[in-house]
């Protein structure tokens, strides 16, 4: 690191942006599809429905047929928790970064609408829980990003200060979230939605990848290659 980074603390969203578990996930969702009779999405499918929380993710997925949504969420959710960890990676530079971060103070939290109990059995399976003062998703609370409730929870958790923060995410509602609360979105484009779609979200900035993120938002590695 060769000057301080300009946050005291960074969230994190998961799938897209940390980890990729888009292979599990679009597995779900055949899997539940299939079990109605119905043809398995596309994975273009799924990166479309995803980011609102897995309630709105099946309603989606089940377009034309709301009937069968109530039945499709537990069985969706009965496949999910015995096959979750099954091909879950972390994304490169996510690793890196978060233990960057952690070497130089700045607190690291995980904001997703991702069920909450799964992504920490997520993140501990992949070792990065001891790098992270939280992570706060889905059903912990009553909110969801982008709601501002839902962040401020996350701050007084962590007692950190919206004055401080910055949200590292991939996907429209990432973007809508620091607007909300009223400070910097930076986005990656490893995740649901391209650079035009997250800049006219509100995205501060969008990147290639985590490791430009730590480079030229936390101003880590300037000496690197």
């Amino acid at each position: 690191m060769t000057s301080p980074t300009p946050f005291n603390t960074a969230f994190f969203d998961l799938d897209g942006t940390l980890l990729d578990h888009f292979a599990a996930i679009h597995r779900a969702h055949s899997h539940t599809r299939r079990h109605f009779g119905l043809p398995a999405p596309t994975m273009q499918e799924v990166h479309r429905a995803v980011g609102a929380g897995v309630d709105a993710a099946i309603a989606r997925i089940f377009a034309g047929h709301d009937e069968l949504v109530p039945r499709a969420i537990p069985v969706y959710k009965a496949y999910w928790d015995k096959t979750m960890l099954d091909g879950v990676a972390l994304l490169p530079g996510a690793r890196e970064l978060l233990e960057a971060l952690h070497a130089a103070g700045v607190r690291c939290a995980v904001l997703t609408n991702k069920h909450g109990p799964s992504s920490r059995i997520v993140c501990g399976h992949l070792g990065i829980t001891p790098l992270l003062a939280g992570i706060f998703g889905a059903t912990d609370t009553p909110w969801l990003k982008p709601q501002a409730e839902f962040t401020a929870h996350a701050l007084a958790a962590i007692g950190a200060e919206a004055a401080t923060s910055c949200l590292i995410g991939d996907s429209i509602y990432d973007a809508r979230t620091g607007l909300a609360a009223g400070f910097p979105c930076h986005c990656v484009t490893t995740g649901t939605h391209g650079e035009a779609e997250l800049r006219a979200a509100g995205a501060s900035g969008v990147w290639p990848d985590l490791f430009a993120v730590g480079r030229e938002v936390f101003g880590l590695w300037k000496c690197s290659p």
